[in-house]
Formats: C-alpha cells, sequence, structure tokens
C-alpha cells in the first residue's frame, strides 16, 4: 500500500519558520493534506520534533522525528531517528556541536518550541543556521551509529544543496537516500550527475509556513508506517516503490 508522505517540514523552532507553524496547527494541516507520515526537520535542533511525535501518534499520524542539519561543508542533510533515546542522543550532539552564535531575533525570527496547549516551553538562544564543525561524513557516520536515516536534501540547490556546495557526491558517502527541491527537473539533472541514479529519490515541501506543506510529496509503498518499514523502503531492502509527486511530472524509482 502507498503512504503519502511529506519528510521535511519545519516549525516556529526554525528562525526560518513562520509562527503559524506550531503543533497543533501543522497537524490539522497534515489531516487536511491526507498525508500519512511527515518529518519534523527544524534547522540542527529535534526539540519541537520530540512533541510533535507524540501529538501525532494519538492523532493516527506518524511523525518523524528529525532535524535539518547544516554540515561544515554549509549542506543541508535530513536525519531521523526511532526511538527517543536516539534522539535525545543526537540532541546532544547537536548541543556541543552548535556555535555559541546568540540568535538577533530582529533579523532571524523568533526559535521557541510550543507545546500542545500552544504554550512557549523553551526558547533556543543560540543562532540555529549556522554551520556545525561537522563535516558531511562524519555526520552520516554518526547518525548511522544512532541507527538513524541520512538524506541530504535538496541536493540541486545552489545554496546548501549537496550539488551546489561540493559539486559532486562523494564516493564514500552512505546515504540512504537523496532528496530533490519541489519542481525539479530530476532527469536533466541525472543527465549531468548519473551518480544520483543509485540512490533512492524522495522529495519535500521545505515547509516554512502551513501553506507550504503538501506541495510535494512522496508516496511510499510499504506495509506500514513505522520507522522500520520506511527506513526500509528508502535504503532499498524491501524492493518496492517510491513515487515522487512533483510538478509537472511524476518520477518513480525502484
Amino acid at each position: 500500500m502507498f503512504f503519502n508522505t511529506d519528510l521535511h517540514i519545519h516549525t516556529v523552532l526554525s528562525p526560518c519558520g513562520d509562527l503559524e507553524m506550531s503543533p497543533v496547527a501543522i497537524l490539522e494541516r497534515v489531516k487536511a493534506l491526507h498525508l500519512d507520515i511527515i518529518g519534523i526537520t527544524d534547522h540542527n535542533s529535534t526539540r519541537q520534533a520530540q512533541i510533535i511525535c507524540g501529538m501525532g501518534e494519538k492523532s493516527g499520524i506518524k511523525v518523524l522525528a528529525g532535524a535539518e542539519v547544516t554540515t561544515r561543508e554549509e549542506v543541508h542533510c535530513l536525519v531521523f531517528f526511532d526511538q527517543p533515546q536516539e534522539v535525545e542522543t543526537f540532541q546532544e550532539f547537536l548541543d556541543h556541536h552548535l556555535p555559541e552564535i546568540k540568535n538577533d531575533t530582529d533579523r532571524f525570527g523568533y526559535q521557541v518550541v510550543v507545546n500542545s496547549n500552544n504554550e512557549i516551553i523553551y526558547t533556543e538562544e543560540k543562532l540555529l543556521i549556522t554551520a556545525l564543525p561537522v563535516s558531511i561524513e562524519a555526520l552520516e557516520a554518526i547518525v548511522h551509529d544512532l541507527n538513524g536515516l541520512f538524506i541530504p536534501a535538496h541536493i540541486d540547490r545552489l545554496r546548501f544543496g549537496l550539488l551546489g556546495q561540493i559539486g559532486f557526491i562523494p564516493d564514500d558517502l552512505k546515504a540512504d537516500a537523496m532528496e530533490f527541491s519541489p519542481n525539479c527537473d530530476i532527469q536533466a539533472l541525472c543527465n549531468h550527475h548519473p551518480e544520483i541514479r543509485k540512490y533512492q529519490w524522495i522529495t519535500g515541501s521545505d515547509a516554512h509556513r502551513l501553506s507550504d506543506m503538501g506541495r510535494c510529496r512522496t508516496l511510499l509503498e510499504i506495509n506500514s508506517k513505522e520507522f522500520g518499514s520506511v527506513k526500509s523502503v528508502l535504503t532499498g531492502n524491501e524492493g518496492k516503490r517510491i513515487q515522487i509527486i512533483n510538478q509537472p511530472v511524476n518520477f518513480i524509482t525502484t
């Protein structure tokens, strides 16, 4: 069976995220869009993701707890974890490596964690949209040591995309999938970078406001909405289909 997914969604915690992106509002929007699985991927933090995971479980929506991490090369990478302890361990890693740069709310916006009652329960003082002093290879190794998923984000983008920042995909990079931006001409990109074809492909909305959510999505043919099934199909272990719903063309990889 196919499940509708959008694995790249920001919340109020991301300084570039709209203040309307509260847990309650996000889950209401998910229901309206008939999404089955979403990924919460705030910049360099998992603190809001855990709260939305718990709320999603009560409403039948599978939420993957993750983050969008900026590496030393200024490449954005999506990471996801299954167990709360794995998320907490990774958050400790982020806290340790995030540079000591204070957030300027007038310039970048607020960085807050909100509970199910829309109450602010935490404010992040350090600026989240900075690069960690960690290479993309080191980040991948840490994520996989914690049994997580590692996916370079919007690889086609000139800024913060793997191809735009580095120019190629490192041969030894053990990515579980590659994410493309909405409306990316994937086939044209593959003509220039045929090495992309050896990976599974997904797309995500990279939503920073409610209206962005679901503007593109990935259909996963899996047996359940559990993390293990998502991981199996992305890593190619189930041999089932992934269908990218993008504009203007549908693409299918196996």
